[in-house]
């Protein structure tokens, strides 16, 4: 499971530069993040935040139960998330929860499959072969301070490569209002508005496991209970948001 240690190795260098990007990713970036702050600045004004809006008339939270009941899922664009918290001794330092965020194969485009790795079993039902993106850890406050990958064993999803899951990340979008509008867009931000970050994640998180393997030749990587967070990145949307903005307005 879970340690400190493998977790501190699973980091990825926040100095990430956000001028080697176009400006049409940076504007889409400053887009979702404009998303971002209008759900935090709309529910700040009656003292909510995310995760109370996601998790109202939910009763008692509980560990490991996902959020809302059944995730969230999205008919047409076939993305999907759910919000839940492991037991404390096996959270973060200083998180409350987070989001797990998928797309599933009816939402993929044309050309990508799951990568043929062991252990890969074909589902019953093709649309069940789906990918985990990005998890989003969130603070007892209701912000994010963390994202991050995981192996395969603990979602349950099916292995692309993060060459794939990269293309995905532009099909991610939870376009409907149940169980909380607002925080369907912000999910759906989120994810937008990290995608560069997310993208070298991805890429962290293959050579994790590729080098996990190499140094573990006779298990299955990927159910490898010891391996749990394949990488990670701290984060502040509003450092993010002005970093945008102002490289944007530097090429003006």
């Amino acid at each position: 499971m879970r340690s400190e240690a493998q977790i501190r190795e699973s980091a990825l260098d926040s100095d990430f530069d956000l001028k080697r990007l176009s400006s049409e990713e940076l504007q889409a970036m400053a887009e979702a993040g404009r998303e971002v702050a209008e759900v935090h600045r709309v529910l700040a004004k009656t003292s909510d935040n995310i995760v109370g809006e996601l998790l109202k008339n939910n009763g008692t939270f509980y560990e490991w139960d996902h959020y809302p009941p059944g995730d969230v899922y999205d008919h047409e664009t076939h993305g999907q998330y759910y919000y839940h918290a492991h037991a404390i001794d096996q959270r973060f330092e200083g998180e409350h929860g987070h989001f797990h965020t998928f797309v599933r194969p009816k939402g993929m485009p044309p050309g990508i499959k799951p990568a043929p790795v062991a252990g890969f079993m074909k589902p019953k039902d093709p649309n069940d072969a789906l990918s985990h993106l990005i998890a989003i850890s969130m603070t007892p406050g209701g912000l994010p301070f963390r994202i991050f990958t995981v192996n395969r064993w603990v979602t349950g999803e099916v292995w692309y490569s993060a060459k794939d899951v990269a293309v995905l990340l532009e099909y991610f979008k939870i376009d409907h209002t149940q169980p909380s509008w607002p925080v369907n867009r912000w999910v759906t931000a989120m994810v937008q508005l990290y995608r560069p970050q997310i993208i070298d994640l991805l890429e962290a998180r293959d050579r994790k496991v590729a080098l996990w393997q190499q140094q573990n030749p006779d298990g299955d990587v990927f159910e490898d209970r010891d391996l749990e967070v394949t990488s990670y990145l701290d984060v502040d949307p509003n450092v993010q948001i002005q970093s945008v903005a102002k490289i944007l307005l530097s090429r003006q």
